[in-house]
């Protein structure tokens, strides 16, 4: 869902419907979602001019789905059911348009399809309510024929054509609401339900697979995972209705839910231009997909994932999504060969394509669960820190790709030292655990020394740098992708397929028994850390109905009051951070403009490095490029130097343990209040808000997650707007030609005083140019750093007291309703109550069994 879609025009809309004054940030997906779906349905209901008893159940049925009773959201569906009929929305297209046009295409298709389901209740669709279905589909941009699957589905009668139920099982997969809500990922897998199975789609290629055993392996353990999630938050929600559990725990485990269906294996790919990835992603596909040629071809980074059918999705910088012909997906990854044979990688940096994403149904790497990213080379890109950053973000593991002819020249060992640094969040002392360096081409080389000779001089470098984590998984590999593809293609088993298998093992054991193993057991331990919650409030449940609890009227009065506490804990937290946050930003700009008072003598001094074979009277415009993108490229890591050694380790993390103390003495009153409840009244509160604290705290070790992931340096580097923009290497170059023509017209014939003119004009026009138009926006990114690491801590305290809360309030509730029960009543829910906690405790198990069984195979 698009929620920049969300204008003045919604929020009136929809301030008219519900009767409330509503303001922008009370628009939520989940509240534009139910508006459409209320629209579309009351449409339907109404449009034969009739409504049958049948069809209020039906309407109440699938909008109860998206609520729990007694909700905020539930009692808004009932507003939103009466505002719509009072205003007949259903009949005002505009306001249809309006309400759906933040909706994605998989949302729009969700909302028609419980148009069908409604219509369809009693096994036969009225005319008039098809007609106005097929009107607002056609209103919504639906495909005719995803329409003629969702009536066939319903009404069981008519032929599906094949492709286009396949695009609708794609369009509903449930992946795609985790926006929304773990509830909206369900009525999209209920919906799919409903519908007939996709055929399975048959392949007829007769050559050689690359088998990913493993990782299917893996990912029966993450699909076992979510159905034992599944099962904890069917058992929560049971419990729940009945306050025998708090609300939270629903939010909690729905998160975990979602964390599981995104879950995939990141696997990125970085060389230099012409070192063969985009032949060596297609030997790991088993199938030609990314474009390849003799010279320089990647022209944007591109992720690979699976996907039902062929689809093409084009993401722009100025946020557009476009989804292109498959036929164009070539011309659009690319470079021009002009710009290739020229050298010209300004070309990337103009392109106004952000990635591209490609979706296919029969790559097996990805149909294992594995999405890879493919980058630009990335040798010359004026942007390579940014892009570095962006594509190293989360990775599981990345392929450094080298050449056997040309091995690790002085600009590939820095791209390395780059890549390092963004796996390993800003450090180049420690070796990476998920970087493997393959070096390409093997078959090049004809002679055993010289294969020799390759292999010695990677593994000294490796081992000089220490580079690279050894552990049991060999993490360099000499390869030819080529020739590996053309094994593969013609069902040749030679030695470069066997040398490409022991590369593919070795990258597969590494996702499933390293990063795998962590996944699945920080995955059993949040749905164990439930497992606990829950079994802790059912005892407290099970206490109130035997009376071991009892609570008097001024014991109840104490609890509202510490309700009234906890709410003034959060306000207090809130308010310690924003004094933090101001001290932060106060120093951050101090530090700041010291920084950029002595940048050009720190650039100046660099630049005496720079490097280019370029001839200063013969290529001048090869040459001021090759120094335009080298103070590029110093200027960043310059900002990503001051953004991780001044920003992160000395401002920020002074304060954040600064905050992180005051935060663990407001939780720790907390905690201290429940200790005293826990003894007056024989509850257990203390021992479950004490995970919550226990795992809020985790977080917050040491430096607190600061760079756990975030890349402030890369970050702060991704600001440098003004040399992403269009030609701006070709101005830059102009501007350096111009400056220089005097000097050189006079026949100022000595090189290096040539070097030394142009590198010294690069670096004054760059920096003025920096200044300009750069500055303000790199100091903007600054700032919204800052704002994530706080919002950060307030977030997950407040989940914190918010549970502290919900705590309080469900014990009130579970003695005023023991106080109205019979013991009849009692008896039958304690029975209940058993019930779930031997389902709980047996799901407990059942992941001990599990977590032995995959530690036992990592060990293997």
């Amino acid at each position: 869902m698009d929620t920049s879609l969300i204008n003045s025009q919604t929020v009136e809309l929809l301030s008219r419907i519900t009767g409330q004054n509503l303001s922008k940030r009370d628009i939520t997906p989940q509240v534009i979602f139910l508006a459409s779906l209320v629209t579309v349905l009351l449409g339907v209901i109404f449009v034969d001019g009739t409504v049958a008893e049948q069809e209020k159940q039906r309407l109440l049925k699938i909008l109860y789905r998206f609520s729990l009773p007694e909700s905020g959201v539930r009692r808004l569906t009932h507003l939103i059911i009466k505002g719509v009929k009072d205003n007949q929305i259903y009949k005002k297209n505009n306001d249809l348009l309006t309400l759906t046009a933040p909706l994605s295409e998989s949302e729009k298709l969700l909302l028609i399809g419980f148009g069908y389901e409604i219509s369809a209740a009693d096994g036969e669709m009225d005319s008039r309510e098809k007609k106005y279905l097929e009107i607002a589909a056609q209103n919504l941009g639906i495909k005719s024929q995803h329409l003629a699957v969702l009536e066939t589905g319903f009404t069981h009668q008519g032929n599906i054509d094949s492709n286009a139920l396949n695009e609708v099982h794609f369009l509903l997969n449930p992946a795609r609401f985790h926006e929304l809500d773990f509830i909206f990922v369900q009525a999209a897998s209920d919906m799919l339900a409903a519908l007939p199975a996709k055929p399975e789609i048959k392949t007829t290629r007769n050559h050689t697979t690359v088998a990913y055993e493993e990782l299917k392996k893996f990912q029966a353990y993450r699909q076992q995972l979510d159905n034992y999630c599944y099962q904890v938050f069917q058992i929560i929600q049971e419990c729940q209705k009945d306050t025998f559990l708090p609300h939270t725990l629903i939010e909690e485990v729905s998160a975990v839910s979602r964390k599981l269906q995104s879950q995939r294996f990141r696997l990125a790919v970085v060389g230099e231009f012409s070192q063969g990835k985009s032949t060596l992603l297609n030997a790991l596909l088993g199938e030609e997909i990314q474009p390849v040629r003799a010279i320089p071809c990647s022209g944007t980074v591109t992720v690979l994932k699976y996907g039902t059918q062929k689809r093409v999705i084009c993401r722009y910088k100025d946020g557009r999504n476009e989804e292109i012909p498959f036929d164009q997906y070539k011309v659009k990854a690319t470079i021009s060969k002009e710009a290739a044979l020229d050298h010209r990688s300004d070309e990337l940096a103009e392109s106004d394509i952000e990635e591209i994403i490609f979706e296919h149904p029969e790559l097996a790497l990805c149909k294992s669960g594995v999405e890879i990213v493919d980058s630009p080379g990335l040798n010359e890109h004026p942007q390579r820190t940014a892009i570095t950053q962006k594509i190293l973000t989360d990775t599981d593991a990345a392929i450094f790709l080298t050449h056997a002819m040309r091995l690790l020249s002085e600009k590939e060992k820095e791209l390395l030292s780059d890549v390092r640094y963004q796996l390993n969040n800003g450090s180049n002392k420690e070796p990476s655990h998920n970087l493997f360096v393959l070096v390409n081409f093997m078959d090049m080389l004809d002679k055993k020394e010289d294969i020799q000779d390759v292999k010695h001089r990677l593994e000294s470098f490796v081992k000089k740098e220490n580079l690279l984590a050894s552990k049991n998984i060999n993490r360099v590999h000499y390869i030819s992708a080529k020739a590996a593809l053309n094994s593969i293609q013609q069902g040749n088993n030679d030695e470069y397929l066997r040398y490409f298998q022991d590369f593919t093992q070795s990258l597969e054991r590494f996702l499933t028994q390293e990063r795998g193993i962590v996944k699945i057991n920080r995955a059993v331990s949040e749905i164990n850390r439930l497992i606990q919650k829950s079994l802790g409030a059912l005892s407290i449940a099970e206490n109130s109905l035997d009376g071991k609890i009892k609570l008097s009227n001024a014991g109840k009065k104490e609890i509202l009051e510490k309700i009234g506490e906890a709410s003034g804990c959060d306000i207090r937290i809130r308010n310690l951070v924003e004094e933090r946050k101001k001290l932060v930003i106060e120093e951050t700009k101090e530090s700041w403009d010291e920084w950029h008072q002595g940048l050009e003598n720190r650039i100046t001094r660099k630049s005496k490095q720079w490097f280019s074979q370029h001839n200063p009277v013969f290529s001048q415009d090869k040459l001021i490029k090759d120094y335009t993108n080298q103070f590029i490229q110093e200027l960043s890591r310059d900002i990503d130097e001051w953004g991780n050694q001044s920003l992160k380790e000395r401002i920020l993390q002074k304060y954040i343990q600064l905050l992180n103390a005051d935060i663990a003495y407001e939780l720790d009153k907390i905690e201290g209040e429940f200790h005293k409840l826990d003894q007056q009244v024989k509850t257990n509160f203390s021992k479950q808000i004490n995970i919550s604290i226990t795992e809020v705290n985790n977080n917050f070790m040491g430096f607190g997650g600061i760079g756990g992931g975030l890349g402030i340096g890369g970050a702060l580097a991704a600001g440098l707007v003004v040399f992403a923009g269009i030609g701006f290497i070709a101005i830059i170059v102009a501007s350096v030609a111009t400056a220089l023509a005097g000097a050189l017209g006079l026949g100022m014939l000595d090189i290096d005083g040539i070097h030394h003119k142009i590198k010294k004009t690069v670096c004054q026009i760059g920096l003025k140019k920096f200044r300009e138009e750069s500055k303000d926006k790199v100091y903007q990114t600054t700032q919204e750093i800052i704002n994530a690491v706080f919002h950060e801590r307030v977030k997950s305290t407040s989940r914190v007291i918010a549970e502290a809360i919900s705590l309080y309030e469900n014990l009130i509730e579970q003695q005023e309703k023991v106080h109205q029960e019979t013991l009849e009543q009692r008896e039958a829910e304690k029975a209940f109550i058993y019930q779930k906690r031997q389902e709980l405790e047996r799901v407990q198990n059942e992941l001990e069994i599990m977590i032995n069984k995959s530690t036992a195979l990592s060990q293997l």
